[in-house]
């Protein structure tokens, strides 16, 4: 007989009831399983829990043999049971005998049963165990006992979650030390306190006895929730509403989507809370779509993930992220992804640490976090669901591993290797007034990158002679609009004025690609890192460029100007970007505005078709600049930003030593000045070579090539100057020269032992 539409709420009003009365767990189980046979007028309910090594045991059942009780045990996958926990899916069959996955377990006495159904208990995505109802007779369950069975494995899930009956999941080990291991992006030992960027509410009240009152309460939150979405996507500044547009526009989409709302509504109405209505439907929507394959859809699960924890913040009354709030005095940020706008809405002085479920080197939140000196570990998949809000944290982000809850030895491990940093960086900071000279007298110009206001004043302490790099897209990206011209010159003067006399050599818009602007329109891509991007896009769009050079011309008046442009892949395209500062330039003189007493003009070099009609080029510019990133990338076929590819290609590897060395050669024929610009060994490294933080054995091995002009991060600029300093230039190229001419199979390696012969300082 089907159940009744009073039926779901009977079941949970007993639930409640148990919950309440306490009582050892086996006992609650054996009641629960009484309880859920007898609402259903069901001759088997039987729950199947999660054990170590991804087993499914029989725990209770009602209807089964007793004797098979603690004794049954399938792997997770083998089955029906283990077949609904694997794919995180009900089944609901007759004679389930027949099905292809049936496996017989003569213990149970289950043969004599003709239906079957099973729901996976789930928490938050995660798969605690199995419950099974099952009859004599031959019948389909209809989908109104479908949905009562998974909303009562979900309170079944609480409960267990409560009760501490679970083995082996994150729930049970929530204060056990964990290790986790991603992608290093950003060097930096940090040790510190949890912090989750949108930490998922904990949902107290599960049951209701007035679904009226509880849908009411769901409307006002939805109704608030559209009203948050709506004012983010209008109010001055997005950034600080710490979402980019587009996030906020899909919020938009789902938050009026009648299908989401109404799987909620449908949830209550079988006796559950707003709250365990809204955590019903999201836990479903991780169980069907969480394993899938393809990004998109993956994507979509975040999104409605984080949609749902807006809606539950609201209806717990906590509407505010962590950003809003007062961080501890070490704070390590846990987050699935971040733009660089939602990391800056954070208190910097207090932020030791990053670690991102997504996210690589190439990544916007990346730049941001190397230059405020925020150790960043990316690619740590499902961190969120075993760390919380207050837990002890460490993290490498050299070597992109950390601990939750260390034991007190990792600890002193880690505290010890900061200290060691700390030295260092003292030692570092010795050398900040002193020149990057050779030990034979070879000046080294040392310049930093750059990007933020931030990074400028980082210029004196980190000792490096200039800005040979400053991305001007960082401002573009972090603005809720598209920055007017006085905001650009404004903000061009300012950085010009903190750098006083040095030079500040400014890239125009690298933007596109991946590095989509929240007000302007992005275009789908299969390939956006080769594709429709930087100065291909400022060309085609010739206002957005020429306003921005506009600016750099009478911000810097009065003084030097350098500026070059990005992605350069002909010589007609850099001609026709050079047209366009020549007709700002013309335009401001007619005009009577002051500008730049002097402009250099450079390119970027980080396409290697570029490479084979540099030497018709280098008569048009003032220098050149190789952006190591993208020509690596371009050059290995390697996208920089897949976890995948970390390690497989090396810059420190024949090919790309000698197109290195070829630019080289013809940059000094010319007389053209060539600087390195970008992460020195950002691809990572072979294995069996050592791995070096700040780029030192990369920029030591091309010194040997001849390079003598570097831009480089600010952290990395003390180590290089360290480095070079214990250099003798002219024994340092024969060496070189020497393994180039016989190149063994792993360079990296023979550079390394090269430098301890000759007592280079890594």
């Amino acid at each position: 007989m089907p159940l009744t539409k009073e039926g779901p709420r009977l079941i949970l009003r007993g639930l409640r009831e148990l919950m309440a009365a306490g009582g050892e767990p086996q006992s609650r189980l054996d009641q629960t399983v009484d309880l859920i046979a007898t609402s259903m007028e069901a001759a088997v309910c039987s729950v199947y829990l999660r054990r170590a090594h991804n087993t499914l045991e029989l725990c209770a059942s009602c209807g089964l043999n007793r004797e098979a009780v603690h004794k049954t045990q399938l792997p997770i996958g083998e089955g029906l049971v283990g077949d609904i926990a694997a794919h995180k899916r009900p089944l609901n069959l007759v004679r389930p005998e027949t099905h292809p996955g049936y496996v017989y377990r003569p213990e149970t006495g289950e043969e004599k049963y003709m239906s079957f159904v099973g729901v996976p208990i789930l928490r938050g995505g995660y798969v605690l165990g199995v419950l099974v109802v099952q009859n004599i007779t031959q019948r389909q369950f209809v989908s109104e006992e479908l949905e009562a069975l998974e909303t009562v494995a979900m309170v079944l899930a609480e409960m267990l979650a409560a009760a501490g009956d679970i083995e082996a999941t994150p729930l049970r080990a929530r204060n056990a030390p964990h290790e986790f291991n991603g992608i290093g992006l950003v060097d930096g030992i940090a040790i510190g306190q949890v912090v989750l960027h949108a930490p998922r509410v904990e949902v107290a009240r599960l049951i209701s006895d007035d679904s009226e009152a509880e849908l009411a309460r769901l409307e006002r939150a939805v109704y608030q929730l559209r009203r948050n979405v709506d004012a983010m996507l209008t109010t001055e500044d997005v950034s600080h509403a710490g979402e980019h547009l587009e996030v906020l526009e899909t919020y938009r989409l789902f938050a009026n989507d009648s299908g989401w709302l109404a799987r909620i509504q449908n949830a209550i109405r079988t006796g559950l809370t707003a709250d365990a209505g809204v955590m019903r439907v999201n836990d479903d929507m991780r169980a069907r779509i969480g394993n899938q394959r393809d990004a998109y859809l993956r994507a979509r699960l975040y999104d409605f993930d984080d949609l749902s924890n807006r809606l539950l913040r609201i209806l717990s009354g906590r509407a505010a992220l962590a950003s809003k709030t007062k961080l501890p005095r070490n704070a390590i940020l846990l987050a699935r992804m971040m733009g660089p706008a939602e990391l800056l809405d954070y208190d910097r002085r207090k932020l030791r640490g990053l670690v991102l479920e997504e996210g690589a080197a190439g990544a916007h939140v990346a730049i941001v976090a190397r230059a405020l000196g925020i150790a960043l570990i990316g690619n740590v998949r499902g961190l969120r669901e075993i760390a919380y809000d207050g837990q002890h944290i460490v993290m490498d982000g050299a070597q992109g591993v950390g601990h939750v809850n260390p034991a007190s030895d990792i600890v002193e491990t880690y505290a010890h290797r900061a200290r060691e940093q700390a030295r260092l960086q003292k030692n570092y900071a010795r050398l900040r007034h002193r020149a990057a000279v050779s030990r034979d007298g070879v000046h080294v110009r040392l310049d930093m990158n750059a990007g933020l206001d931030v990074d400028v004043e980082r210029l004196e302490s980190s000792g490096a002679d200039n800005i040979g790099l400053f991305r001007t897209e960082l401002q573009f990206m972090v603005s809720a609009h598209l920055p007017r011209l006085q905001e650009q010159q404004n903000f061009y003067t300012q950085i010009l004025q903190k750098a006083g006399a040095r030079d500040v050599v400014f890239r125009t818009l690298d933007i596109g690609g991946d590095k989509v602007l929240p007000y302007l329109t992005p275009h789908t891509e299969d390939n956006p890192a080769m594709g429709w991007r930087a100065l291909r896009m400022s060309l085609d769009r010739q206002a957005l460029l020429r306003y921005q050079l506009r600016a750099l011309l009478r911000a810097a008046a009065g003084k030097r100007l350098s500026v070059m442009f990005p992605l350069v892949t002909t010589r007609a395209e850099f001609m026709a970007a050079r047209q366009l500062l020549e007709k700002e330039r013309a335009l401001a003189q007619k005009l009577g505005h002051k500008i730049a007493d002097s402009i250099a003009v450079g390119t970027m070099l980080e396409v290697p078709a570029l490479v084979w009609e540099l030497e018709h080029l280098l008569p048009e510019v003032d220098f050149v600049s190789i952006g190591t990133n993208d020509l690596m990338q371009f050059l290995f076929a390697a996208d920089r930003g897949n976890p995948r590819l970390v390690g497989r290609y090396d810059m420190l590897s024949y090919p790309a030593l000698r197109l290195l060395a070829h630019v080289q050669n013809l940059c000094q024929a010319q007389g053209t000045p060539v600087s390195l610009c970008g992460e020195l060994g950002e691809l990572g490294t072979k294995s069996g070579g050592p791995k070096l933080g700040g780029g030192t054995l990369e920029a030591m091995v091309l010194l040997g090539l001849g390079f003598t002009r570097f831009s480089v991060p600010a952290l990395a600029v003390g180590p290089i100057k360290r480095m070079v300093r214990s250099v003798h230039l002219r024994r340092l190229r024969e060496g070189v020269e020497s393994i180039m001419l016989t190149p063994p199979e792993n360079l990296r390696a023979a550079f390394h032992q090269l430098a301890q012969q000759q007592g280079i300082k890594l």
